[in-house]
């Protein structure tokens, strides 16, 4: 049993009283659970990580806090921008966009290359869950690792990794393998598989009242990069198309262009790691810390146990990694299926479609940097619901339509407001605020490892999703894919309305 007796000899447990015991949720094993939470190193050099204490109704003298937050938040942790390092925060949103980018940039030339080197819809399906798959392998580890040797190393050796992948995938054409394609794509995936860590790091730096803020902030970034930027890679095929220039050991064409663009912006990426970003390390909290009445009874409420014989704090993260994988599952078959789609039951060209998928994502990004308003007037529950809904309706408003080959003439005004129901409102708003969610149930524990496998939840969707979609599309017909879509979402929104009071305590 997860709450079980907890021998806590370093005064993990809080006390209240001279001999009554309450556990302290935040000494539980992670789920799953990590060897290792803190490292040994000393952290007294001057860029050291100052830990962030979750705040408690009153200070050690027993005076009100206002807001219930400690004074060493409002003075040791917040800015004026409200983080810890916004010279960091910046730097890792530069590192979440280009690791995005090396799929948006992609996404308009993936399924032409995939023919062009004799594949079908199936093929297209493992290629794009081949991204993910690398990222599922390395995610848990890399947030592991994250703790136990530092941000910055984690992040310079990945974005090595992402560099040398960028430049296997410009070969691709060249070498004409569609395994060799797949190999590029989970290099790629690895190297861009510090989403966790990356989370980790926003979530370490701000206070838990402002990170759906923060988390919005990064996530608009990450959004960006895969739904805003396929416009260069629609601009590379549109320049390129049909053209090849030699320079030297170089071949630039449609294909290989995006990915030497990609490369350059990891190096980029590398120096600014290595100039700007200071190592950080997360130290161990203090042996002894008095908590409010309010987290007393959230601790309460996160040990008692479910039917399931697991916790319900244990329970609530695996519902969110759920969450997770219905909401980036969804968008990964889009990913997938988008442009062919486009192709087939609207007469559009890739560059078009591409073109229709990147406005629709910049408007996205509009939403993300908008949260911070939007969750003055909603909560983070009532945005997952009404996200995923908007995105559900958008989603089945394809089920009934015909292909271009059946004689349809299917309206482009139809695509355009779909895509920005998808793209626009609906994703980037839900699975946003599903983030924001499992980070503040994960609250002030060590959050690399379960970011990381959080991560992986989302990489296990982009695998199992495009791949399921590919196959539907070939041997079924792609309506079918947006009805199994419509039918999942329909799913998590009514998890969450049923789980919504005990979601709510958990994240307070």
């Amino acid at each position: 049993m997860l709450n079980a007796e907890l021998n806590t000899p370093d005064g993990a447990g809080s006390q209240r009283g001279d001999n009554e015991y309450h556990p302290d949720v935040s000494a539980l094993p992670s789920f799953p659970p990590a060897d290792s939470t803190y490292g040994n190193r000393a952290k007294s050099h001057d860029d050291a990580y100052v830990q962030m204490e979750d705040g408690d109704d009153n200070d050690n003298n027993g005076r009100p806090m206002m807001g219930g937050y400690a004074q060493s938040i409002a003075s040791s942790v917040m800015t004026a921008e409200g983080l810890a390092d916004p010279t960091g925060f910046w730097i890792i949103c530069s590192v979440v966009l280009i690791g995005d980018m090396n799929r948006g940039v992609l996404f308009p030339i993936m399924w032409p290359l995939v023919q062009e080197l004799g594949g079908n819809s199936v093929w297209l399906g493992y290629a794009v869950g081949a991204f993910s798959f690398g990222r599922i392998i390395a995610s848990p580890s890399l947030g592991r690792w994250s703790i136990e040797k530092g941000y910055s190393t984690t992040l310079i050796t990945t974005t090595t990794i992402m560099l040398f992948g960028c430049i296997m995938f410009a070969q691709v054409y060249r070498v004409g393998s569609l395994y060799f394609l797949i190999a590029t794509q989970i290099l790629l995936g690895v190297g861009s598989g510090t989403l966790g860590v990356t989370r980790a790091y926003v979530a370490e730096i701000t206070a838990t009242r402002q990170r759906t803020t923060y988390i919005a902030w990064l996530t608009a970034v990450q959004y960006g990069g895969f739904t805003v930027t396929p416009i260069f890679g629609a601009l590379f095929s549109y320049l390129l198309e049909d053209k090849r220039y030699n320079v030297g050991f170089f071949v630039f064409d449609q294909y290989s262009a995006a990915a030497y663009f990609m490369a350059s912006l990891c190096v980029v990426a590398l120096f600014l790691l290595l100039t700007g970003f200071q190592a950080r390390y997360r130290t161990k909290p203090s042996a002894k810390a008095k908590k409010s009445k309010s987290r007393l009874e959230q601790d309460e409420v996160a040990n008692r146990m479910t039917f399931l014989g697991i916790t319900v704090y244990n329970a609530a993260l695996l519902g969110c990694m759920l969450l997770n994988v219905s909401t980036k599952g969804s968008i990964g078959s889009f990913e997938t299926m988008g442009i062919s789609f486009a192709e087939s039951h609207f007469g559009l060209q890739p560059a078009l479609a591409g073109t229709i998928v990147s406005i629709n994502g910049l408007i996205g990004v509009g939403c993300l940097l908008s949260m911070g308003y939007l969750g003055r007037l909603l909560t983070d529950i009532q945005m997952i619901i009404g996200g995923i809904a908007v995105c559900a309706i958008g989603i089945i408003s394809f089920a009934s339509l015909e292909s271009v080959e059946m004689g349809a003439e299917n309206s482009i005004v139809h695509y355009i407001i779909g895509i920005f129901m998808i793209y626009g409102i609906g994703y980037p708003i839900g699975h946003t605020a599903v983030i924001g969610l499992f980070s503040k149930v994960v609250g002030r524990r060590p959050q690399g490892t379960l970011q990381g496998w959080f991560a992986s939840a989302g990489s296990l969707a982009r695998i199992l999703f495009p791949v399921m979609s590919g196959y539907i599309a070939q041997y079924d017909d792609i309506t079918t894919v947006f009805i199994v879509l419509f039918v999942v979402l329909v799913i998590s929104n009514i998890f969450v309305a049923m789980s919504a009071k005990t979601l709510e305590a958990l994240s307070v």
